[in-house]
C-alpha cells in the first residue's frame, strides 16, 4: 500500500469508522449478519431512507474534497443511487440494504483511487511488488500451467493421437 498524506490517511480512516457504523455496526446473533444503521433506519417508512443518505452524501462530498476523479465520484454516486432507489421499497429494499453495504463499497472505491494516484509517481516494479497476487490476479499462463501440471498424463501414459508442444503441452489434434 502506498504512503497516503497524512491528512488523506486520517480522513479515509475517518471516512471508514462511519461506513462501519453505517453498514456493519452490529452483529445479528445466530445468524452472523452485519448490518448497521442504514439497515435499521431503514425499517421506518420513508423517513428513515432519506436519514440514511446524509452519510452517504457526506462520504460522496468528501471524496470530491479529497481529490477523487469524476469516474471514481460517478461510481459512488450510482452506488449510493441504487442503495436509495431499492431501500425505499418497503422490506425488500431492508433486505437489500443489508446486503448491499453502499458506504463500504465507496470507501473502498475512494481508497483503491487515492492509492493508485499516490503510487503513479513510483517505478514500475516497486508498483507491480505492492499488487496483491491471486488467482484473478495471476498472468494466464500461469493459471493454466497449474491446471496443467495437475491434469496431464504421466510419461509413460501418453495419449494416442495427441501431439507434444516443444514445452511439454498437449495439441490436440
Amino acid at each position: 500500500m502506498p504512503d497516503l498524506p497524512h491528512h488523506h490517511e486520517q480522513k479515509l480512516q475517518s471516512l471508514e469508522r462511519l461506513a462501519q457504523r453505517m453498514d456493519r455496526a452490529f452483529r445479528i446473533p445466530g445468524i452472523g449478519l452485519r448490518v448497521g444503521w442504514d439497515s435499521i433506519a431503514g425499517l421506518v417508512p420513508g423517513i428513515g431512507d432519506a436519514l440514511s443518505l446524509a452519510p452517504a452524501g457526506y462520504i460522496l462530498y468528501s471524496g470530491y474534497q479529497l481529490g477523487a476523479s469524476a469516474g471514481t465520484l460517478a461510481r459512488m454516486a450510482a452506488n449510493t443511487g441504487i442503495d436509495a432507489l431499492i431501500g425505499s421499497v418497503p422490506l425488500v429494499g431492508d433486505l437489500f440494504d443489508i446486503a448491499w453495504k453502499s458506504n463500504t463499497r465507496n470507501t473502498e472505491l475512494l481508497r483503491r483511487h487515492l492509492e493508485d494516484t499516490a503510487s503513479r509517481g513510483e517505478p514500475l516494479p516497486k508498483r507491480l511488488g505492492r499488487r496483491a497476487f491471486s488467482k484473478l490476479t495471476a498472468p494466464r499462463e500461469f493459471g493454466r500451467s497449474l491446471s496443467y501440471a495437475r491434469n496431464r498424463p504421466g510419461p509413460k501414459q501418453k495419449q494416442p493421437g495427441i501431439r507434444q508442444h516443444p514445452l511439454n503441452r498437449f495439441l490436440d489434434p
